[in-house]
């Protein structure tokens, strides 16, 4: 790793009294923004979720500003003292997780909560998130998704957890524990059946990056059969469920979209059609962008 960011001056403007939320890389280290590392040389003090993590990057970086932790075990306890001190002192400093955007499954909410509430300007310097790096290059429906962060470890929490998803239309997004990866397939295929579609990302923008993709039961086979599988950071992608079948009423909502979008933008034949009929926009909407509205041709 011999990229560094020390040739390319930027100047950056620091608030004080402020809370600056910074992500990091999610591997590879060379995934930090410019800003980054120029907010990060001027905070009074740095607060991570395990120091010494983060203290290679911020070596990497010529970064000498102080760090303390910062973690599920002391954020409550730590929160006042720090902000105090933040207020008092005006004092600029930065939140970052261990990998990736804080908050996103990791610490923080409190004392970001906390800061706002103490009127103390929260700002965010952007970058790596491995939930929306990975469901940017798996292929799997994007624009509608919901995030679920880490499923519960034990099995009979998580398949009760994962039943709520039978029907769930949109995209889900976890997170998953290497040592939990395997049981975590199993449960799947268990509650949703072997064919719900899937991608599974390890170990994202790193040497060994993997995609493993597929219907439930051919990828959880996949995985099985990989001795790597069960090592590194994983991202679990699951589709969306079927959309149920249309019932005569939206059959013939949906031919009068088509008819309606002859004539007008295919957003007001959706809203029209939705005000004469009575079915919701949303699900016009889908199904006139489903690949099997040509049932309603019929």
């Amino acid at each position: 790793m011999t990229a560094t960011v020390s040739s390319y001056p930027l100047v950056v403007s620091i608030e004080r009294p402020a809370l600056y939320v910074v992500a990091t890389p999610i591997g590879n280290l060379a995934d930090i923004s410019y800003r980054a590392v120029a907010v990060l040389r001027e905070m009074d003090l740095i607060l991570a979720e395990d120091t010494r993590v983060t203290q290679r990057l911020l070596q990497q970086y010529a970064i000498h500003s102080k760090l303390i932790a910062l973690h599920e075990h002391n954020e409550q306890q730590a929160t006042g003292r720090i902000l105090s001190k933040v207020t008092s002192g005006k004092m600029a400093i930065a939140l970052l997780s261990d990998a990736g955007t804080p908050l996103i499954a990791d610490p923080g909410y409190r004392l970001v909560r906390s800061a706002h509430e103490q009127a103390i300007p929260v700002l965010t310097v952007p970058g790596a998130c491995a939930a929306i790096a990975a469901l940017s290059i798996v292929g799997v429906p994007s624009d509608r998704f919901v995030f679920e962060g880490f499923l519960p470890p034990r099995s009979a929490a998580r398949k009760r957890r994962l039943s709520t998803f039978s029907r769930e239309a949109r995209t889900v997004i976890f997170y998953e524990a290497p040592h939990r990866i395997l049981a975590t397939m199993e449960d799947l295929c268990a509650t949703l059946g072997d064919e719900r579609e899937v991608v599974v990302a390890r170990e994202l923008t790193k040497l060994h990056e993997t995609l493993y993709r597929g219907c439930l039961g051919r990828v959880t086979q996949d995985m099985k059969n990989d001795p790597n599988a069960a090592r590194g950071e994983l991202v679990i992608v699951l589709g969306g469920a079927p959309e149920p079948d249309m019932s005569e009423d939206e059959v013939q909502a949906l031919s009068m979209v088509k008819t309606l979008s002859r004539h007008v933008a295919m957003a007001d034949a959706v809203k029209l059609t939705a005000e004469l009929t009575g079915i919701k926009r949303n699900r016009l909407y889908r199904l006139a962008h489903s690949p099997n509205d040509d049932q309603a041709d019929g």
